[in-house]
């Protein structure tokens, strides 16, 4: 490589990555809570001390990150632990305290027209009493060291070929993390100490007026002690646009297919990750959102999107398809204090899933939340989807110091429909297709109340260093009257759940 294209390329990577860290910045800055930013930027040990001494070395990305995470929870379901129910008071295991470990090492160059990017993982947990697998049949009952176990595996893998400087069309294909708006519907789930990616190919066509992503992908599933393979049955695929002209907004408008023919369930014996039910569900929407700045104080977010196709019950043998019928919105808003004493942030949420009025109609109306991050969304305690719910969201963020943020949170939760289940935070119907025994546990109970509870969350970051951050949280839920209702026999009773977690992250 000659030094002229050594010093053509260099300002080239440094605007790509500024770029991705300021659409980083905007995707999330009012979503949720989101720890301070390190106090310089940093690249990396290695990178660095490759960089100072030979210019030729930017074209290369070498680093990795280690993130520990402890977690404790009172209340909460134990996955695969018979009878363990969340809020459920006494009977079975209702508690689990764990640490999770996470290692990620990656290697990337890029060139003037092509990229290549390379990550291992490595994901461990201690003490966690989840079962990977619980029993069902067609799975081995995976106990192992539980579902965000994953010892080591690569994560990511993949070229890509183009220059948007100079030509609108760009292809990246490979193992890869698929994230769209703040990842309500698409996002990496990275919270998990496993994450998400997708074995993929996806085109970009990128001008000054809008950018579109159109991708095919199947879903990687996890599986601790061996090479983790896509499920060959469990089609992912779409088109996501940015519309860039539009007067003090983005805006974006998206198109989704998510198709798993019968044998997606049971693609493998031992998945970590719970695999899907038949369906064949198209899901068409749009997002507007507030350009940084463009409205004074003030800032919002809203979202709808619709489905339609078909879908199968998996707790029904032999289930027909129904025809799939539901839908979604979202709404957030908030006005930033900029000139009070650690610029707080007031805002307000509201999200509503649409959930299924009549499970013997032959139409499925409950939303399907696809491939989303929802520990961002609907409390941090994790016990819900965006399935079925009504949830409205209070928050106050505020930086008292440049190294620390802070955020109080508060949800009401409710269910959609009285005739529909509620939802797993992983997607899965709590309870049965019918009213289960009075009180003696979930199900669907029409003559309950739909008021599920509360939940109060208190959220605390720090920059450590430029390459180090601690998090920590306190939260707790208040059951409502429709866990009470489900859940007050004598063999059960219900009970608040509670959940602490301490967090580092390290760049390296």
């Amino acid at each position: 490589m000659t030094a002229q294209k050594c010093r053509l390329m260099t300002p080239t990577l440094k605007s790509l990555s500024a770029g991705a860290l300021v659409l980083a910045a905007c995707q999330s800055a009012h979503a949720q809570y989101t720890p301070p930013p390190p106090l310089a930027p940093f690249p990396g040990f290695l990178n660095e001390y490759l960089r100072q001494g030979d210019p030729y070395m930017n074209q290369w990305d070498l680093g990795g990150n280690l993130r520990l995470r402890y977690e404790s929870k009172q209340g909460s379901a134990v996955a695969g632990v018979a009878g363990s129910t969340d809020f459920r008071d006494h009977g079975s295991e209702m508690n689990n305290d764990y640490l999770l470990s996470r290692i990620r090492l990656h290697a990337g160059y890029t060139d003037k027209w092509w990229s290549v990017y390379v990550e291992g993982r490595s994901s461990t947990a201690y003490d966690d009493a989840r079962y990977a697998t619980a029993p069902a049949a067609g799975l081995v009952t995976n106990k192992g060291d539980g579902p965000e176990s994953d010892t080591i595996d690569l994560h990511q893998a993949y070229l890509t070929l183009g220059n948007h400087k100079e030509f609108p069309l760009s292809l990246k294909v490979g193992r890869q993390e698929l994230s769209y708006g703040e990842e309500r519907l698409v996002g990496a789930f990275a919270w998990n100490n496993i994450g998400r990616v997708f074995d993929a190919a996806k085109a970009r066509w990128q001008t000054e007026y809008f950018g579109a992503d159109f991708f095919t992908s199947r879903t990687v599933i996890p599986e601790d002690g061996k090479f983790n393979v896509d499920n060959d049955y469990d089609f992912f695929s779409g088109m996501y646009a940015n519309v860039l002209k539009v007067p003090k907004n983005t805006l974006e408008v998206y198109f989704l297919a998510r198709n798993a023919s019968r044998q997606a369930a049971l693609a493998e014996p031992s998945p970590q990750f719970g695999q899907p039910s038949a369906r064949d569900i198209y899901t068409a929407g749009g997002r507007l959102k507030s350009k940084p700045g463009e409205l004074g104080a003030w800032d919002y977010t809203l979202e709808g999107a619709y489905q339609f196709g078909d879908f199968v019950d998996a707790r029904r043998a032999g289930a027909p398809r129904l025809k799939q019928d539901a839908f979604m919105v979202s709404a957030q808003g908030g006005y930033t204090f900029a000139d009070a004493w650690g610029s707080p942030r007031l805002g307000l949420e509201y999200d509503f899933a649409s959930g299924d009025n009549n499970p013997n109609d032959g139409t499925h109306g409950t939303f399907e939340n696809l491939f989303p991050t929802n520990h961002k969304f609907y409390g941090y305690m994790d016990f819900f989807s965006l399935q079925n719910l009504h949830d409205v969201r209070g928050i106050l963020q505020i930086k008292p110091a440049p190294r620390v943020s802070l955020a109080v949170e508060g949800h009401g939760f409710w269910l959609a429909d009285t005739h529909d289940n509620l939802y797993t935070v992983a997607g899965a119907a709590r309870g049965g297709l019918v009213a289960t025994p009075a009180g003696n546990g979930f199900g669907i109970n029409p003559g309950y109340s739909s008021f599920v509870g509360t939940e109060v969350d208190l959220v605390a970051g720090y920059a450590l260093t430029r390459f180090a951050q601690l998090e920590a949280a306190y939260c707790h839920f208040f059951t409502g009257k429709y866990i009470q209702d489900s859940l007050h026999s004598a063999a059960f009773g219900s009970r608040d759940a509670d959940y602490v977690y301490l967090q580092t992250s390290i760049n390296f």
